[in-house]
């Protein structure tokens, strides 16, 4: 069986990993990305005992609430989830294919798409209409909205034992987890088949074009670990350019570096 996408924080970065950046080339990518990069925090901090970590994880929690209440995000995960069904059924009897391999997948997007069809459309009823969470959503709004004499029950819930905390984080996240999870897998196989190519940027600067055929959307560009440069990436579809950066501090702005780069780059 062929292992399934795994939850992977900051903080489980080893020190000796090339540093990656990610480029969404269109909306829904983008959407894709901020639930993803939301779950990973949600999860990071939900567990730990201190109550800044579990104002974090709520604030986490509100964030894809609010994403996920703009358009039929649902619908758009299912779309994807049979996408790649169809696509990893055409697999299934090709020679030279794992098909064990094959059917691990084929088996996990299916029971995504049965528990994300088993929420229904109206799953995020019980978190909109959450008193306590509205509560404080409405105050995150206004700087130091959430302190204590503004939010008492907060103050109050944030004191309590962490395995209290967590209970209701199951709770709030048993309708949420399915379309998060299904998100977690779509992005893992998507960077999984991506093509990864050699490239230099000759005086700090990349540009590619991309051929008709090619349906991209998303960019990965890895440096070397230690590099002390980030890139700048803009374009779309069908073009894109990549500039690279050299960080110097927090008090100068960065600028585009005048050497040969050497990098790769990964085409999803």
């Amino acid at each position: 069986m062929i292992q399934s996408a795994k939850l992977v924080t900051p903080s489980a970065y080893p020190a000796d990993a090339p540093v990656c950046y990610e480029q969404p080339l269109g909306e829904r990518m983008r959407t894709f990305l901020r639930l993803e990069y939301l779950y990973q925090q949600l999860i990071a901090h939900r567990e730990q005992p201190s109550p800044w970590a579990a104002r974090m994880a709520v604030t986490s929690l509100l964030d894809i609430i609010a994403i996920l209440m703009r358009g039929d995000l649902r619908g758009d995960i299912l779309k994807e989830l049979e996408r790649q069904i169809y696509a990893y059924d055409r697999y299934q009897g090709i020679p030279d294919v794992d098909e064990d391999k094959v059917e691990g997948v084929l088996q996990h997007l299916k029971g995504l798409r049965e528990e994300l069809n088993f929420v229904g459309p109206q799953y995020l009823t019980s978190l909109r209409e959450n008193e306590f969470l509205n509560a404080i959503k409405h105050r995150s709004s206004i700087p130091g909205g959430t302190c204590e004499f503004d939010l008492p029950d907060y103050s109050y819930w944030l004191r309590l034992p962490c395995e209290r905390r967590l209970a209701d984080f199951q709770i709030w996240m048993k309708t949420l987890r399915p379309l998060c999870d299904s998100i977690t897998e779509l992005m893992w196989l998507l960077r999984s088949g991506g093509q990864t190519l050699s490239q230099v940027a000759t005086k700090g600067v990349f540009q590619y074009a991309m051929g008709r055929d090619v349906s991209a959307r998303l960019l990965r560009v890895s440096l070397a670990p230690g590099t002390a440069l980030y890139p700048e990436i803009s374009g779309s579809h069908h073009r894109f350019t990549i500039r690279f950066m050299d960080w110097s501090n927090v008090d100068r702005r960065a600028m585009q570096t005048t050497h040969d780069i050497d990098f790769n780059l990964t085409i999803c």
